[in-house]
């Protein structure tokens, strides 16, 4: 009866680990704990994006009325608003 791994890795995996190796000429246990402590510190800590808010004009006009929502909907929307 055959056992099989405990852990198996992908083939795309496999295929940039093995590279790493070549490259850096360290061993697949150093490989993978180091590849892993970067990752898994990354996971912890991801990066924030920033973005930004372009405002725009809504256009409101500015001779509204606000005392009364039932006429401001009709000036907002038309007379159909119902």
């Amino acid at each position: 009866m055959m056992c099989e791994p405990l852990w198996t890795l992908d083939d795309d995996v496999a295929s940039l680990l093995r590279h790493e190796m070549q490259r850096s000429r360290i061993p697949f246990k150093s490989a993978v704990n180091h590849f892993l402590r970067l990752g898994l510190k990354q996971a912890a800590h991801p990066q924030k994006k920033n973005f930004t808010i372009t405002p725009i004009s809504l256009k409101i006009p500015c001779d509204l009325q606000f005392d009364s929502i039932s006429e401001l909907l009709e000036q907002l929307e038309g007379p159909e608003h119902k």
